[in-house]
């Protein structure tokens, strides 16, 4: 289990710098004013979305389960954290909907609204480690 267990803090990693980077992305490209930088962007924004990020999701949830399973369910930490991994999953699908408004060039937000949800995954990534790691209750 040990085996499964470090690669599933493998795909977390992956996943979570998918979800700090993106964001970043979408500051820079809601203030690109040249078609050739907005259409890089766009690029850049698939590739992490797609070959990164949800691949990083999609093992990291994946390997959670086996864990779950091999470990079984018990800690309220472990209830307070799945709820934290089901908001970091609804943060994930925030950033699938703004990627298909640049995407389509119907995005209508500011880079000053992408830089504050630049920093949500931090509070998610802090709060699940603090759980896992101290196991407060």
């Amino acid at each position: 289990m040990l085996w499964i267990k470090s690669f599933h803090i493998i795909a977390m990693v992956t996943w979570f710098a998918g979800l700090f980077y993106l964001p970043r992305l979408y500051v820079y490209h809601s203030q690109a004013l040249d078609s050739i930088s907005i259409d890089r962007f766009k690029v850049m924004e698939c590739k992490l979305f797609y070959g990164i990020m949800t691949p990083g999701a999609v093992v990291t949830i994946g390997l959670g389960l086996w864990l779950w399973f091999g470990y079984g369910f018990s800690g309220n930490w472990l209830t307070a954290k799945m709820v934290l991994v089901g908001l970091v999953l609804v943060h994930h699908f925030w950033c699938y909907r703004e990627l298909k408004a640049f995407r389509d060039g119907v995005s209508p937000r500011s880079h000053i609204y992408y830089r504050w949800m630049n920093e949500v995954p931090v509070l998610y990534l802090t709060a699940i480690v603090i759980l896992v790691v101290v196991k407060p209750f």
